[in-house]
């Protein structure tokens, strides 16, 4: 690495655009500092994926997993949508607020479709624009060409592009790029450790910045598809948007550092610290979630004849903690006396909790789950 050279500027007239070098190549690591945060993040991997196994029902959890990832990812690109917002239906969502809830709901079918696709097609551009393409969909960027790759000039930040912020590519360049970027994601040649090969990868897509929206978005989500698609990880449980979220600035700054002083290695650590934090969160909320799971389970005992009606209220609201009468009549198949005497009880456990604190269309949450994202 000590002769990374990430790229130089290139004038075109009123603003210089950034030319990467390419990354396909042979890669050398020699600083001790990444390799020992590497070592360290490959244990929490390994802890995080083995942990994953134990738990039941554990694509409730994912699925709560992907609704906090897709919020904070598009928090970082302005989208004010929380994880509560994020789990109602359309109707019950504000009209100044509904955008934003679209964007978040795409980018929740896009991390989706994509594990699917990957069963299907391997990790590539392909996928990459089938992602894109529903990430922009009836959303404020669906005039934004989804699922192309772009054919004009962008920028980040600046009100013009003659003072913007960094100035990617010229989209003549775009093709050539992420070919290569995607030639070394799949070169078994030049072999690099997988965490810092998609800390690479994700650096050089958000260099290319591809797209004219989203890319920021798909940059994030790459990460958690390419550790599934290299059996890093079994499931999808690891998602770096709410550490990137938490400290933005360093983010940003490290980024620029690469480009900027060639200073891939701090890329490296930074990206590795955060790998190291999100599973060893990750682990401690699916830790919790079990003990949650069985204290709810002790206070549904002396219930009787009416647990296993509550029980199968309470599996569903570990896959959503959001419910209403309507929702309770769907999943139980009771009649509406019998749902609301079992929200009643549901309340008096402590299990749910009644936020809209009106008389109609009451709104249910069980907030000791949710918190724990």
């Amino acid at each position: 690495m000590k002769n990374f050279n990430a790229g130089y500027y290139n004038s075109q007239g009123s603003f210089k655009s950034f030319q990467p070098e390419k990354i396909n190549r042979r890669w050398i690591i020699e600083d001790i500092d990444v390799i020992n945060l590497l070592s360290k993040a490959d244990r929490q991997i390994g802890r995080l994926d083995m942990y994953s196994e134990y738990i039941p029902n554990i694509d409730l959890f994912i699925k709560m997993h992907i609704a906090k990832e897709a919020t904070k990812s598009n928090k970082i690109e302005g989208t004010k949508t929380n994880i509560e917002e994020a789990l109602l239906r359309k109707e019950d969502v504000s009209g100044e607020k509904r955008d934003d809830w679209v964007e978040v709901q795409n980018y929740i079918e896009a991390m989706k479709t994509s594990i699917e696709d990957l069963r299907k097609i391997p990790f590539s551009t392909r996928m990459i624009k089938n992602a894109h393409s529903i990430l922009l969909k009836s959303a404020r960027g669906e005039f934004r060409t989804p699922g192309e790759f772009r054919r004009s000039q962008n920028w980040i930040g600046g009100a013009t592009i003659d003072d913007a912020v960094f100035v990617p590519p010229g989209h003549t360049t775009i093709d050539e790029y992420m070919g290569d970027l995607e030639n070394f994601i799949h070169d078994e040649k030049n072999v690099i450790p997988d965490l810092l090969k998609i800390a690479l990868i994700h650096y050089q897509f958000e260099t290319i910045h591809p797209f004219l929206d989203g890319n920021g978005r798909i940059g994030r989500l790459m990460i958690t598809l390419y550790l599934v698609d290299k059996k890093i990880l079994k499931r999808p449980v690891l998602y770096l948007s709410d550490f990137f979220e938490k400290n933005r600035g360093l983010y940003y700054e490290n980024l620029t550092r690469v480009r900027e002083n060639n200073e891939i290695e701090q890329w490296f650590k930074f990206f590795l610290v955060g790998v190291i934090e999100t599973a060893e969160n990750c682990i401690d909320t699916l830790d919790k979630t079990m003990k949650l799971r069985q204290s709810i389970s002790e206070k549904l005992n002396p219930l009787g004849a009416r647990a296993n009606k509550a029980r199968i209220v309470v599996d569903h609201l570990f896959s959503n903690p959001i419910i209403d009468a309507d929702g309770l009549k769907q999943v139980t198949k009771q009649s509406y006396t019998s749902v609301y005497k079992l929200l009643q009880v549901l309340e008096e456990l402590n299990i749910l909790r009644e936020v809209t604190g009106g008389k109609r269309r009451k709104r249910y949450v069980f907030k000791e789950y949710l918190n724990l994202f």
